[in-house]
């Protein structure tokens, strides 16, 4: 049996449950569900836990999200509160345009 993958698969680096990292999370769930209903797997990286993974997509500041696939890899930094620019930023085309 064949493994379904994402379409959009999104990383979101956080440093424990901080206001800013909690209201990222919240907020780039609320956009996938929104935009890439069915389509997108987002994985939580905790650098808390695991700080030797900022290293891998050169994370300097969190929280940080970044668009894995598909390709070019794109990252945002912050808490996501800026809709357009979240969406605009993952070039997610709205659906309602």
């Amino acid at each position: 049996m064949k493994k379904e993958v994402a379409e959009w698969q999104l990383l979101l680096y956080i440093a424990g449950q901080t206001p800013k990292s909690i209201k990222a999370l919240e907020n780039i769930k609320k956009y996938a569900e929104e935009h890439l209903k069915g389509k997108y797997s987002i994985e939580i990286i905790d650098l808390l836990k695991s700080p030797q993974l900022a290293e891998g997509d050169q994370i300097l500041a969190v929280p940080t999200l970044v668009r894995k696939f598909p390709e070019p890899i794109r990252k945002i930094i912050g808490d996501l509160s800026n809709e357009e620019r979240v969406l605009v930023g993952l070039n997610i085309k709205p659906i309602n345009s």
